[in-house]
């Protein structure tokens, strides 16, 4: 059997770094955006202050799944801890949606019984919030793109456009008067976030089924291996995510003589890495004799190029 581990963690101090600023930063203006919203009655500004304490959650949970994520394997985590990105992806889309109803819900009420808003505030207050959303955004943006970064940056971009919703809402309330549109705009943004957020929640749970990663296709990568030489046939071939960066195959190899293993193995390996990303591997060799099995094997280690 040949078996490819190539598991690297040397970025992942990186990631917990980008996540640090963004965090200080987004927690210290929800307090003041709340404050602010409660002392106009902005719902706008309220919404946007609960947008980003969910992105201060949010991204706290990023940083931890960051940390645990980096931890070796172990006797009894055999795989180690790449699937805690995994998971907090799944508790940000879940904590999204509970923000996306509250928000609704609250608004539903405010359409019903419309209410005061100092407009001045809103817009400084939103003006201030959208600038640091920007750059926060842009921040994490340049970051690493693990499906856990890309959660944290759902919840920045959905704050980002409740703090367009909220400085638009001020404008108008102050040219117009019209204080439906702060709850209106409130629903609409909530809207887009939310289909963000489903799209993210059937990614993250394909992933956790063990499904094929939507950029392979699993007939070419064998078309692929079976134009090495020396093999007759590829079967049980499976491909799943480990994580959003690491990508796992394993499959039965049938070849024509079993010393030929090592260079089949070798040039699969290649094959796997280069043109598919493909870091751990599994397979396990067969004779091509009436269904008789190479019960001795390899078992080969190393990055490709190296054993």
């Amino acid at each position: 059997m040949g078996h490819h581990h190539n598991h690297s963690h040397d970025s992942t101090p990186h990631k917990r770094d980008v996540l640090f600023l963004p965090l200080v930063l987004t927690a210290g203006f929800a307090v003041v955006e709340a404050l602010g919203g409660w002392v106009t009655g902005s719902l706008a500004l309220l919404g946007d202050a609960g947008h980003m304490a969910s992105d201060a959650a949010a991204l706290a949970l990023a940083w931890l799944g960051a940390w645990v994520a980096r931890k070796p394997a172990n006797a009894r985590h055999s795989y180690g801890f790449l699937r805690a990105e995994v998971l907090v992806a799944l508790v940000n889309a879940l904590l999204m949606l509970v923000v996306v109803a509250s928000i609704v819900l609250e608004a539903i009420k405010r359409i019903q019984s419309p209410q005061e808003v100092a407009a001045g505030g809103v817009m400084l207050i939103a003006f201030i919030g959208l600038l640091i959303n920007i750059f926060v955004a842009l921040h994490l943006h340049r970051g690493q793109h693990t499906i856990n970064h890309r959660a944290a940056l759902l919840h920045v971009m959905g704050d980002l456009l409740g703090s367009v919703s909220a400085l638009t809402a001020g404008v108008v309330i102050y040219f117009t008067g019209w204080y439906l549109v702060d709850p209106v705009l409130s629903i609409f943004i909530s809207l887009l976030i939310l289909i963000s957020t489903l799209r993210l929640l059937r990614e993250v749970v394909h992933m956790l089924m063990e499904g094929v990663p939507g950029h392979l296709d699993i007939d070419i990568i064998r078309q692929d291996l079976l134009t090495v030489p020396e093999v007759e046939g590829v079967h049980h071939l499976r491909v799943w995510s480990l994580s959003s960066e690491v990508t796992a195959l394993s499959a039965h190899v049938v070849v024509n003589d079993k010393s030929e293993w090592p260079m089949v193995l070798e040039t699969m390996r290649h094959i796997l890495h280069d043109e598919f990303n493909i870091q751990h591997v599994i397979l396990q060799p067969e004779l091509n004799h009436a269904g008789k099995q190479d019960a001795e094997g390899c078992w080969l280690t190393g990055k490709p190029g190296n054993h």
